[in-house]
């Protein structure tokens, strides 16, 4: 009895060591399992290397390329608006119509002065007329009592006439002389009429040219095909020449982009002569941040540096259909002024700022990462050119950023855009 109660407890004492044992090695296994957390899983993306345009921005105001101020030339009451604010105008379309009947009563005045001068000119030479003939019958008396003279003469040695009418053929002869001067003078003053009747006629000529221009300064007319603006003065204001701008019109298409450059870098473009900025192909980045679909052109640079600011101011076009873009819009003027040979390119979202410096996290071939500091270039649409601290071909960190610490252990897939 007591050998088989041995022999049981025995068994019963086996069971249980062998049930602790499993138990223990489960438990074991549990705080193993526990204690080896899943690595994160990051997106990565390699360092791409490629040949890259070189682009520079500037901060661009747009601009008409024509931008006319309608002003008052003649002092008047604004009796009309004749337009839509902010509507496209045709050249010679009428903006506003300033009260014509002062002008309209002027013009009258001067054009009757100029049938008066008129009148005295006909008058002036009819005098003429007259004073020429005049001078035609003096000279035909004088020939006659010359002729008188000298027929008397030879007959007084004759004593065929008298002594007396020999005397009075003179002095007949004389008198006739006399008048022939004075028809002259009559001539002279005849034309000196003349010439004073043809000043006025030329000087109330000129008055009436000139109220013809201040009636027509009445009707304030577009001078160019444009976009029109607000009205500065409402109808019934009086406005004259000091009044200042009424309203402006503006050619928008193409439209002026006006940026300035560096001194430095204005002789950097222009190394192979001013003609190598014709050769820029502008983009324009609007205010949004979207880029605008038409592609503009080099115009022209201003014809000297800004002493205070040390810039000079370069101008571009810009095509305009529709009238889309208006002056004093802001936006980047950009331009590829290079390329960079064999450039490191990495997603912008792959790049940590952090007091001033620029960091990435590297996933090395172990799935480690590595945290770097790196220097950055230009940017290339989403891409940051990368000029020193990465290889190509590299793995960075673009998405899940907040998990890659250094030596962190990484489960890396590749990078997704717009996950």
């Amino acid at each position: 009895m007591t050998t088989a109660f041995n022999k049981s407890g025995g068994i019963w004492a086996l069971v249980v060591l062998i049930v602790a044992a499993l138990v223990a090695a489960g438990c074991t296994r549990t705080t193993s399992a526990a204690g080896s957390p899943r690595p994160p899983e990051v997106q990565v993306v390699p360092v791409q290397q490629r040949d890259v345009p070189i682009y520079h921005e500037w901060i661009g105001t747009l601009d008409g390329l024509v931008n006319a101020a309608i002003k008052a030339q003649v002092s008047g009451y604004l009796l009309s608006q004749n337009y839509t604010e902010g509507s496209f105008v045709r050249k010679g379309q009428l903006l506003f119509q300033i009260d014509p009947r002062p002008f309209d009563a002027a013009l009258a005045q001067a054009q009757g002065q100029l049938a008066q001068a008129r009148g005295q000119l006909t008058q002036a030479k009819a005098q003429l007329t007259q004073a020429q003939a005049q001078l035609a019958q003096s000279v035909a008396n004088q020939q006659r009592t010359q002729l008188d003279v000298d027929k008397y003469t030879p007959l007084l040695k004759q004593q065929a006439v008298t002594q007396q009418e020999l005397d009075n053929a003179v002095q007949n002869n004389i008198g006739a002389k006399a008048q022939i001067e004075a028809s002259k003078a009559s001539v002279e003053t005849a034309k000196a009429q003349i010439e004073a009747s043809n000043a006025a006629v030329e000087a109330d000529q000129a008055a009436v040219d000139a109220a013809k221009v201040n009636t027509g300064f009445t009707r304030l007319v577009s001078p160019i095909d444009g976009i029109v603006g607000v009205a500065q003065v409402q109808v019934g204001n009086l406005v004259n020449p000091s009044s200042g701008t009424i309203t402006t019109v503006s050619t928008l298409d193409p439209i002026k982009a006006n940026f300035t450059v560096g001194e430095q870098e204005y002789l950097s473009l222009t190394r192979g002569g001013v003609s190598d900025l014709a050769k820029l192909q502008l983009e324009l980045i609007l205010a949004d941040g979207s880029t605008y679909p038409q592609k503009g052109r080099f115009s022209f640079a201003d014809r000297q540096v800004n002493q205070n600011t040390g810039a000079i101011q370069l101008t571009g076009l810009f095509p305009n259909p529709g009238n889309r873009l208006r002056p004093g819009q802001y936006g980047k003027v950009r331009a590829a002024v290079g390329t960079s040979a064999g450039a490191l390119l990495i997603p912008q979202r792959a790049v940590t700022e952090l007091q001033g410096g620029y960091q990435v996290a590297v996933v090395d071939s172990a799935n480690t990462v590595d945290v770097r500091t790196v220097k950055l270039g230009d940017r290339v649409g989403s891409m940051w050119v990368v000029s020193e601290g990465l290889k190509a071909g590299e793995r960075v960190v673009a998405e899940g950023i907040q998990q890659a610490r250094p030596g962190t252990h990484v489960n890396p897939k590749p990078f997704v855009e717009g996950n």
